[in-house]
């Protein structure tokens, strides 16, 4: 094995911090597609299954190509390990689960996406978990809203699909003198923009499905902590009796994925940010939702606690409802779908589709608009979706 050291992210996220000989001399990792590995003994056996031993037994447990699917993403996280899940909400549900019981609450951002919405406000209390959703970025109200009964403040930065930023270290000051645990969806910035752990978080959960991935070709979840206990209960008492697993093919594509993530998040943002000033100058656009503008309510935190601003923005035009359907509707370049993260431009309207569990006293309480457009800007030339969204947005009064 040879240990590599002091790496900037491109490199880890090719290599990790060890490389080993790989079968048959392989540049790349093998995909170990095999359900349960086999024993010399029931000596050897027994010592896998009460862990003196690093052996795999069951892939819904363990398995090489997930396994270093976790120590690549927990490098570049800068975690103590990683747990790989079958989907985003697989692991989300899974880390709130293995830190909360009955009787507990969790304290979440006022926007979330939608499915993570219905677990924190419908699923969790059905098992008696309490749950208020409030403005994090309002830290005072945050500190006045703690109870006895909290113990797990749960957010994403950027949220989705507002793109506020949520300040991580002060939220994790005041959590840490209360014994609180905080839990960052990291989903839309990445590691190579954001590092949720070094700002203070106890967990980082992913949707590998978008960035990570990078080609709407897999659904998968990640999640990363410093507390190797923790990520052992995680995995052994969470992942493998909930059955959220990945398969090894799924962490074989993701671990390809990698590879390219900072190409593509630099060049997802720099589209991102094109399209973005574009809007924002259009006589027919009434906000713009971006961190990387400077007029954006976050702007000054997003440049303080990220190395970039991501590639998902948001807008709303002037005019009515109506008028956002068909400028959605017009689109040719961005296809219209639910996800994000993907090579190919996308366009959603959340509160028809991925939040419209959101009443709309909900959404304009949280000062958005039910006409919100949602973005993903992809990889394809920025002047041809400039282009695509100027058609659009000629065939709206």
């Amino acid at each position: 094995m040879i240990t590599l050291k002091g790496n900037h992210f491109q490199t880890d996220s090719i290599h990790g911090r060890h490389r080993e000989k790989k079968p048959a001399n392989a540049l790349n990792d093998p995909i170990f597609l095999t359900s349960a590995f086999t024993f010399a003994s029931l000596e050897e056996a027994e010592a896998a299954f009460s862990f003196a031993t690093q052996d795999y037994v069951y892939t819904r447990g363990n398995n090489p190509t997930l396994g270093l699917l976790e120590e690549r993403l927990a490098v570049l996280e800068g975690g103590g390990g990683a747990v790989a899940f079958a989907s985003g909400m697989a692991a989300i549900s899974a880390v709130l689960l293995s830190l909360l019981k009955p009787g507990d609450e969790v304290l979440a951002h006022s926007m979330l996406y939608g499915s993570s919405q219905n677990l924190v406000q419908k699923i969790l209390p059905a098992y008696g978990i309490c749950s208020r959703l409030l403005d994090l970025t309002d830290l005072s109200a945050l500190g006045a809203a703690f109870s006895p009964r909290t113990k797990v403040i749960y957010f994403e930065t950027p949220v989705n699909p507002s793109l506020e930023i949520i300040d991580i270290s002060s939220i994790c000051r005041l959590a840490k003198e209360r014994g609180i645990k905080v839990v960052v969806d990291n989903t839309f910035a990445t590691p190579f923009f954001q590092r949720p752990l070094e700002l203070g978080a106890d967990v980082v959960v992913h949707s590998a499905t978008k960035y990570i991935g990078g080609h709407g070709d897999v659904v998968a979840g990640l999640a990363v902590a410093r507390d190797p206990d923790y990520l052992q209960e995680l995995k052994f008492g969470y992942l493998c009796e909930f059955g959220g697993v990945m398969s090894p093919f799924t962490a074989w594509l993701l671990l390809r994925g990698l590879k390219t993530l900072a190409l593509r998040m630099r060049e997802h943002e720099q589209n991102a940010l094109a399209i973005a000033r574009y809007l924002e100058g259009h006589p027919k656009v009434k906000k713009v939702y971006y961190p990387g503008l400077p007029g954006f309510s976050s702007h000054s935190l997003a440049a303080a606690q990220m190395s970039g601003f991501g590639a998902m923005v948001s807008f709303t035009v002037k005019g009515s409802l109506d008028q956002s359907r068909r400028l959605v509707n017009s689109l040719r370049l961005f296809q219209l779908a639910v996800s994000l993260g993907d090579c190919e431009s996308l366009v959603e309207h959340p509160f028809a589709m991925t939040h419209r569990g959101y009443t709309p006293q909900e959404i304009l309480a949280a000062g958005l608009s039910p006409g919100l457009i949602r973005l993903s800007v992809g990889l394809e030339h920025r002047d041809d979706l400039v282009a695509d969204l100027e058609q659009a947005l000629a065939s709206i009064d």
